[in-house]
């Protein structure tokens, strides 16, 4: 008997329906889920917006001030493997509460730290770097989770949504963050965010308590390691995903690591200024949502993603040849709608490569070659805004995007994600 294919098969042509955005939240678990990790995105990105400037306040180094995204992303990189090994293995919900109320206590451990007038450079980023390891721990069990929810067709929309649900945080966080940051200090800020988990705190637990079957690894940690590494560079489509995903990411934190330094620098703004510059990649994600179930029943996945990093390269090579926020907001704008279609459409490709037994697995390594492209590129991107100044540096990350776009255009018909 031949074995059956990990992967969906690459020959047999298909035919993409349009299906509706809302379609997902017929489900109710999921429905739920959605609705608190939007309370939790906004204290997510309250949170972003607060350390971001605090760390840019205190130092002029741009090296130090791209170290709070290498600080959210490391543990990634060196957890998350683990972690996808572990969500194959243990409850859910219930590991998932846990996380959850650890990366909680992390955001007051941060709130008391500014409050209690003891912020520096050096405890603000380690704790960035705890909380961002319960993140690492997180996200491959959630990814799982949320892929297990809906129904295989649905999939794609449901990216979207917690796209959406994330960009319509990035809008309200960073504008509120940009308003309150002077005026009642980064602590309540922090503290917000830690606030921001009760919500699914709560339905973690209620999920929990259903006492669900669960699919779990019977085998033993280090033999569903390397199951999971086997069948996910073992299939020649999610190498390439894999391929993408780390030289995209790599280029794309450019725009999030050097915004803050952009705007003190180059603009010669305050938190105000910044905060609007988050948000408008965050309203662009917001517009993309109603657009991309349209554009993806005209166009493969290939071309969707292509034409979408070429427009988030553009848009870092043109900001720096403005500094009015009347012509950069609409450009990045521009820029989160793309930021939308390429984050959902790499999403929805990881998701559905494989089973859901070794789906945590195989999305782990998704999110440690994500966070490996997002390190190594805050530290490369800070060290060249040192060297040569923040607007070469995102004219070469906007480069970099378009180099992408054209080679993934140019491969798509031999080499399709």
């Amino acid at each position: 008997m031949p074995k059956p294919s990990l992967s969906p098969s690459l020959s047999a042509p298909t035919v993409r329906l349009r299906v509706p955005l809302s379609k997902p939240l017929r489900h109710p678990r999921y429905r739920r889920l959605w609705l608190a990790n939007i309370v939790s995105n906004l204290g997510t990105w309250t949170q972003t917006f607060a350390s971001a400037w605090l760390i840019a306040s205190m130092s002029q180094s741009a090296t130090i001030t791209t170290l709070v995204q290498t600080a959210t992303y490391i543990p990634i990189f060196l957890f998350a493997l683990f972690a996808g090994v572990i969500a194959d293995a243990v409850d859910r919900p219930k590991f998932l509460f846990f996380c959850n109320l650890y990366m909680a206590l992390c955001a007051c451990a941060m709130a008391a730290l500014v409050i209690t007038g003891h912020a520096s450079a050096a405890p603000v980023l380690a704790l960035t770097f705890a909380l961002a390891t319960g993140t690492a721990f997180v996200w491959p069990a959630w990814q799982a989770s949320v892929a297990g929810l809906v129904e295989p067709d649905e999939l794609e929309a449901a990216a979207t949504l917690n796209n959406l649900s994330y960009s319509v945080a990035s809008i309200v966080g960073p504008a509120l963050g940009g308003i309150l940051f002077n005026w009642i200090g980064p602590g309540a800020l922090f503290l917000v965010n830690a606030i921001s988990f009760v919500g699914l705190l709560a339905v973690y637990w209620a999920w929990w308590q259903e006492r669900l079957p669960h699919t779990t690894v019977r085998h033993g940690f280090t033999s569903s390691m390397k199951t999971g590494l086997s069948t996910a560079f073992g299939c020649g489509r999610y190498r390439r995903i894999l391929v993408n995903v780390c030289s995209v990411f790599f280029a794309s934190i450019a725009f999030a690591a050097l915004l803050p330094l952009f705007v003190r620098d180059v603009l010669h703004l305050d938190s105000s200024a910044f905060g609007t510059l988050m948000g408008s990649l965050g309203a662009g994600a917001v517009l993309a949502a109603f657009f991309l179930p349209s554009l993806r029943v005209r166009f493969d996945k290939t071309t969707l993603l292509s034409g979408a990093l070429l427009v988030f390269g553009l848009m870092l090579m043109l900001m720096p040849l403005t500094t009015s926020l009347w012509l950069l907001v609409p450009l990045i704008v521009c820029g989160g709608m793309a930021w939308s279609a390429i984050v959902s459409t790499m999403n929805a490709a990881a998701q559905s490569s494989f089973p859901q037994n070794l789906r945590a697995r195989t999305l782990s390594i998704y999110l440690f070659i994500m966070a490996a492209g997002y390190t190594l590129g805050s530290v490369v991107w800070g060290r060249v805004a040192d060297s040569a100044g923040v607007r070469v540096a995102f004219a070469v990350a906007g480069l970099c995007m378009v180099v992408n776009a054209v080679a993934l255009a140019t491969r798509k018909a031999d080499n399709p994600i």
